[in-house]
C-alpha cells in the first residue's frame, strides 16, 4: 500500500530558513504544508495579544522565616525539642512558631499573535508565541526582528489566514525602540518615508514596488540576452560631455587638498560659502565654551581656540575679497584641473550612448545598464540627479530598427510583469492605482501610434478650446502637459514621436535630408510621459564635424569618438530607457523618489 509522502519545505540555501514566499506563494496558500516544522525569519508588521484563562493566586509556605523580628527563645524552641520542653516547664513563654505566608501572583498566561513579513511576498505569516516562550513586550512591537522555529498548523482563530505557525523556539530577537522607530506609526504617507529610506522596504507598498523594480531589471536583461545582445559596461567617470549641452556633475579631488588655495586660480572659487563658514564658527565657539566649562585639558582647549581663530580669519579674508570684487562672488572661481587626479576636467556620465557606440562598432549589438547623472536643479516628481538607464546600440542599424526594438522591448517587460507578479499587481490595484492592469494590457495589445514632431505640433494646435501652458511652435520642446494630452486624450495609447528639430537633440544624431530635423524618436506612455529616447547616429565624418563646430564643442574632447568615423564608419542606432518612469508606469505611483531605494534629487542626499 503506497503512503502519500509529505511535501518537503525548501529552505533558503544560505540562510537556513524558509522564505515566506515558499509557504504562502503556493496555490493552496500553504495548507499542504500543515504539520511541517520550519524556521522562518522576518519583521513584525502588526500584533495583538490574547489572554488565556486567569490563574487564581495560591498560597505557598515560606521556605524562610518571616522578616519580622524573632526572639532567640523562639528560634531555640523550634529547633531543639528537649530545650523546648524545659522552656515550657519553667514558663519561659508560650511557644508559637510563626510561619510566613507568601502570596505569589503569577502573570496571566497569554498568546502573542504576530503578523510577520520577510519581504519576499505581499502576505504575512501569522505566528503564535506563547508567553511562556517570550513575553508579549519582547515580541509584539512593530519592527521587531524574529527568527522562529515552529510547526505549521491550521489557524486557531477565524480570519484571512489559511495556515499559521505555532512557535516552539525563538532563535533570535531584534528589539525595537518604539519611541524612535518611525514605522511604529500606522499608514504613513510615502513622502514622509523619504527621509528614512533605510526603513522603507519594511512597508508593504515599498516592498511590492521593489519586487517589481527587480522584475523589470531582470526582464530587461532577459530580453536583450534572448535577442543576442552583449551586456557591456560603460564608464561612470568620463572626460566627455555625452550630450554636448547637459548639466553635469564635475568630479575633482582638489577639495581634498585642505586649505592650499594656490591650486585654485584667482578668477574662480571652489564653491566655499561664507554662510557655511559662519555656521561653522558658531559650532566651534560652542565647543570652546564647553571645554572651558568642563575644565578639560589645556591642550584640547588651546587647539579648539586656534581652530576657531583661523576660521574667523578665513571669513574675514573672504568677505574682504568679495567687497574688492564688487559683487563677484567667490562661487565663480575656477579649479586648475591640470593639478587634479585625472589632469583634466572630468564628469559623472550623463549617457552611455557614445561609449556604447564604440563597442557596437566591434561587437555588433550591445547594451549597458547603469547609473547616469544630471545636475538639473528641478523638484519635478519625475526628476532625479541619479537615474538608472538602459542604453542600447546596434551596428548596421537605422532609426526604424531602433524604433522596432524599443517597441518590442516595452511589450516584453510589460508581459513579464503581468504574468509573473500578479500578487503584487493585485495589491497595487487595491491600494494605489486601479488602472495599473488596464495600462499594462493597453501596452501589450495596442500598436503604438507613430507621428512626427511636426505632426504632433499641428495636432496640438488644432485642439479646440484647450489652452496649454507651454508654447506650441516648431523648435520648442514638447512639455509633459503636451505629451500627456497626446497619449491620454487624443490617441489614448502609447505614442512614438520622431524626427525632432536638430536644436533639441544631441550633436551626434543623424541629420535628415531636410537639414532641419534629425533622426530621433521618443516613446511616450500614458501617465508617465517619455520613457525612451532613441536616435540614429551620424555616420558621416564631415557632417558630424561641422555640427560640432556650429555648437562650439571642443573637438579635442571628442577625438576618440571622431576616430570611429575616420576608421571603418558604420550606421548605428539605439536608445536610452529611463528605468524609474517605467517603474512608475508599472506601479501607479506618481513620484520617482518613491520607486528608488535611495533617491538622489536636488537638495536631497540623506544617506
Amino acid at each position: 500500500m503506497d503512503s502519500k509522502q509529505a511535501p518537503v519545505v525548501e529552505c533558503s540555501k544560505y540562510t537556513k530558513r524558509v522564505m515566506l514566499k515558499t509557504l504562502l506563494g503556493r496555490s493552496d496558500g500553504g495548507v499542504g504544508l500543515i504539520g511541517q516544522r520550519v524556521v522562518i525569519g522576518g519583521w513584525v508588521k502588526s500584533s495583538r495579544e490574547i489572554r488565556k484563562q486567569p490563574v487564581t493566586p495560591h498560597s505557598v509556605p515560606a521556605q524562610v522565616v518571616s522578616t519580622k523580628d524573632v526572639t532567640c527563645s523562639e528560634v531555640l524552641q523550634s529547633r531543639i525539642p528537649l530545650l523546648r520542653s524545659i522552656m515550657k516547664v519553667f514558663g519561659a513563654g508560650e511557644y508559637r512558631v510563626r510561619e510566613k505566608i507568601n502570596v505569589v501572583f503569577q502573570p496571566q498566561p497569554s498568546v502573542s499573535i504576530l503578523q510577520v513579513s520577510d519581504g519576499s511576498c505581499v502576505p504575512s505569516l501569522q505566528v503564535l508565541v506563547d508567553s511562556a516562550l517570550a513575553t508579549p513586550c519582547q515580541v509584539m512591537a512593530t519592527g521587531t526582528c524574529v527568527l522562529i522555529e515552529g510547526m505549521l498548523q491550521q489557524p486557531s482563530l477565524q480570519g484571512k489566514h489559511v495556515v499559521e505557525l505555532q512557535a516552539e523556539k525563538i532563535l533570535h530577537l531584534g528589539l525595537v525602540d518604539q519611541s524612535n522607530y518611525l514605522l511604529s506609526k500606522k499608514r504613513l504617507p510615502l513622502e514622509s518615508l523619504r527621509d528614512c529610506s533605510h526603513f522603507r522596504p519594511r512597508t508593504t507598498t515599498v516592498a511590492s514596488v521593489m519586487r517589481i523594480h527587480n522584475a523589470l531589471t531582470w526582464a530587461t536583461h532577459g530580453f536583450f540576452q534572448d535577442q543576442g545582445f552583449l551586456h557591456v559596461q560603460v564608464p561612470i567617470l568620463t572626460s566627455t560631455d555625452s550630450e554636448g549641452f547637459s548639466e553635469k556633475f564635475v568630479v575633482t579631488t582638489l577639495l581634498n587638498k585642505g586649505k592650499n588655495y594656490d591650486q585654485i586660480s584667482s578668477t574662480e572659487n571652489a564653491g566655499v560659502s561664507v554662510e557655511a563658514i559662519r555656521a561653522s564658527i558658531k559650532e566651534k565657539s560652542k565647543k570652546v565654551e564647553e571645554l572651558n566649562r568642563t575644565n578639560s585639558n589645556k591642550e584640547a582647549l588651546f587647539a579648539a581656540q586656534q581652530d576657531l581663530k583661523k576660521t574667523q580669519e578665513l571669513v574675514s579674508q573672504l568677505e574682504s575679497r568679495q567687497k574688492a570684487n564688487s559683487g563677484v562672488t567667490i562661487e565663480t572661481r575656477k579649479f586648475d584641473f591640470s593639478k587634479d587626479f585625472f589632469v583634466r576636467q572630468t564628469y559623472l556620465t550623463v549617457s552611455g550612448r557614445l561609449h556604447l557606440e564604440s563597442q557596437a562598432c566591434g561587437l555588433g549589438n550591445v547594451y549597458s545598464f547603469g547609473p547616469r547623472f544630471q545636475a538639473v536643479k528641478s523638484e519635478s516628481k519625475k526628476s532625479l540627479a541619479e537615474t538608472w538607464m538602459v542604453d542600447v546600440e546596434m551596428a548596421f542599424s537605422e532609426l526604424e530598427d531602433a524604433t522596432e526594438c524599443a517597441n518590442d522591448f516595452l511589450k516584453f517587460v510589460c508581459k513579464r510583469i503581468s504574468e509573473g507578479y500578479m500578487e503584487d499587481l493585485q495589491f497595487i490595484l487595491k491600494r494605489i492605482d486601479q488602472k495599473v492592469m488596464e495600462r499594462l494590457q493597453l501596452t501589450l495589445s495596442s500598436s503604438f501610434e507613430r507621428i512626427s514632431y511636426a505632426e504632433a505640433i499641428e495636432v496640438l494646435r488644432q485642439v479646440p478650446g484647450k489652452r496649454f501652458q507651454g508654447k506650441i511652435e516648431f523648435g520648442v520642446s514638447l512639455t509633459e502637459e503636451h505629451e500627456s494630452y497626446l497619449v491620454d486624450e487624443i490617441y489614448k495609447k502609447p505614442v512614438i514621436i520622431y524626427n525632432h528639430p536638430k536644436g533639441l537633440r544631441p550633436f551626434y544624431v543623424h541629420l535628415n535630408d531636410d537639414g532641419m530635423t534629425v533622426a530621433t524618436f521618443d516613446v511616450v506612455l500614458p501617465k508617465v510621459g517619455t520613457v525612451i529616447r532613441g536616435s540614429q547616429s551620424e555616420e558621416r565624418f564631415n557632417v558630424l564635424s561641422s555640427r560640432m563646430e556650429v555648437l562650439g564643442l571642443q573637438k579635442q574632447q571628442y577625438e576618440w569618438y571622431l576616430d570611429l568615423r575616420r576608421h571603418g564608419s558604420v550606421k548605428t542606432s539605439g536608445f536610452s530607457l529611463m528605468l524609474e518612469p517605467l517603474v512608475l508606469y508599472a506601479t501607479g505611483l506618481n513620484d520617482v523618489k518613491d520607486v528608488v531605494p535611495f533617491p538622489r534629487s536636488f537638495g536631497r542626499a540623506n544617506n
